[in-house]
């Protein structure tokens, strides 16, 4: 990378960090309670609308995984989820009533909480629906995989999205509160992935899996991006840049080998497809809140209506993360 580009990007970063400590204002705290943050803690950031029949099993997964604090930024929820949360020993809640677009789609709030609470400790951030998983997840706490990352000197984790589905309609399942939303969609596309090099961040740019294939087969180029880097040794100096698909330093997006060796990595979950998603992308479409004029979430509304079946003869059904590595999808890299 060429001074000039180097120059640039440091002039980026420092632009979406003074938007960030602006965007504070937006903020309202309804439980702060940062102060019983350990040293240690491996911290949670998330930010949600609406989401309150998740919540009970996001929580409880987590905090299995060994997550210390959790960190919630409400847009403006109808549904009781930031008083839900509020009740919640282990969580910090802020809610946040003005434009989710405006707001760099949740980042710019985020980026602050982050530059504010997160100096020091491994940060992981996801949306409600997401469900982190990495190699031996099943035996291993969270702190085992950072303590690991910090002994080899890595700063930054990637896992790429993996969307799950049920087998038949969307809706002919309802979702309780509590369950484990895997027990509905339990179903993803093993293959159908494309990758590429992003030039000026150094990141990698995933598309595909069933929504490209459902929703977008006419125009795969306007598919979700599913590349990720959620989990990172967070500084002051760092900032998301575009949801937690690339950062700032550019040295954290290099969570792959150039030279055809293979680092470690994980999957996020994606639970996205219940039965509430037809409403759920209804609400959204009308917000109009979402990157690209909500293109995303118009394919949803328009192909909905069909009740289309994501589910096809090529699916797999989910096992465990030895299953996932073995597909190619995330690997263990060198981590014994």
């Amino acid at each position: 990378m060429s001074i000039v580009s180097s120059y640039r990007l440091r002039l980026q970063r420092r632009r979406w960090l003074i938007r960030a400590v602006r965007k504070r204002r937006e903020l309202t705290p309804v439980a702060n309670r940062t102060r019983q943050i350990r040293r240690s803690d491996v911290l949670l950031f998330c930010t949600l609308r609406n989401e309150r029949i998740r919540l009970p099993y996001f929580l409880d997964y987590y905090r299995r995984l060994g997550i210390g604090h959790f960190f919630f930024v409400d847009n403006d929820s109808t549904d009781g989820s930031a008083a839900w949360l509020a009740d919640q020993p282990d969580c910090s809640v802020w809610t946040a009533r003005r434009s989710y677009k405006r707001a760099r789609f949740g980042m710019d709030w985020i980026n602050w909480l982050l530059l504010r609470y997160a100096h020091g400790h491994w940060a992981l951030t996801v949306d409600p629906d997401e469900f982190f998983i990495y190699p031996f997840c099943d035996t291993r706490p969270i702190q085992a995989l950072t303590d690991w990352l910090d002994a080899s000197s890595i700063k930054s984790f990637s896992a790429m999205l993996l969307d799950m589905y049920p087998k038949g309609r969307v809706d002919a399942q309802p979702y309780r509160e509590g369950q484990d939303p895997l027990e509905i969609a339990s179903w993803f596309d093993s293959g159908n992935y494309v990758i590429q090099r992003n030039a000026r961040y150094g990141n990698l740019w995933i598309q595909g899996g069933p929504r490209q294939r459902v929703f977008f087969p006419d125009a795969p180029e306007l598919a979700p991006a599913l590349n990720k880097i959620p989990l990172v040794k967070w500084e002051r100096k760092n900032t998301y840049v575009s949801s937690t698909h690339m950062l700032l330093p550019r040295g954290l997006n290099l969570v792959y080998d150039e030279w055809g060796g293979e680092k470690a990595s994980g999957l996020l979950l994606h639970t996205k497809f219940l039965d509430t998603f037809t409403h759920k992308a209804k609400e959204e479409l009308d917000r109009r809140q979402h990157y690209n004029a909500s293109v995303e979430y118009r394919a949803y509304a328009d192909l909905m209506r069909d009740d289309p079946e994501l589910w096809c003869k090529w699916s797999e059904k989910y096992i465990n993360w030895r299953q996932l590595e073995i597909l190619g999808l995330m690997s263990k890299g060198n981590w014994a």
